[in-house]
């Protein structure tokens, strides 16, 4: 099985991936990771210097290789990679895959994202704590439509790491209950 994370950047999708991958034993795989090893640039120099066009079609080509895979893998994606072209579309018709949605309130956040924003190519020029909140607003309204498209949608507001694996485990065994 796939199991696939998506959300908005600071959801926690790597860090709950990390471990959640090895409580299930399957093989973790950060996707911006997986860019920037076969680019041998950062997921912010490929932007400055080839483009976001030019990062979303390597991001979907390593996309599309990783889930050709018979591995049993936890896969982080990035922030926007549900949102380009039909790449959702794509995650939930790959054969033995799940999508989850991380959901995190926007003032969450802000507090997760402000202090790293320098790190993260979007973000990077906002100053302040009410801009950031204000572009995330805007950001994950735009996004939504592809994040609500998962199979299964999971709110991460005042959990812990392992109430949110033990959440994921539940709803992923609920969810193949009812696709039988």
């Amino acid at each position: 099985m796939k199991i696939i994370l998506i959300g908005y950047m600071g959801s926690g999708k790597t860090t709950i991936g990390k471990h959640l991958s090895e409580v299930l034993n399957y093989k973790f795989i950060d996707l911006d990771q997986a860019i920037e090893y076969e680019e041998q640039h950062t997921v912010s120099e490929i932007f400055s210097k080839k483009g976001e066009l030019y990062f979303r079609k390597k991001e979907r080509t390593i996309l599309e290789t990783i889930l050709s895979s018979d591995s049993n893998i936890v896969l982080a994606t990035g922030g926007g990679t549900p949102c380009f072209g039909d790449t959702m579309e794509f995650m939930k018709s790959t054969e033995n895959t799940i999508t989850i949605y991380l959901k995190s309130s926007n003032e969450e956040l802000t507090k997760r994202l402000f202090n790293e924003r320098l790190n993260r190519p979007l973000i990077a020029h906002i100053k302040s704590q009410e801009l950031l909140n204000d572009f995330i607003r805007k950001h994950l309204f735009e996004r939504s439509y592809f994040y609500n498209q998962s199979e299964i949608k999971l709110s991460t507001e005042n959990l812990t790491i392992a109430a949110v694996i033990t959440e994921i485990n539940k709803e992923i065994k609920n969810y193949s209950n009812r696709a039988k």
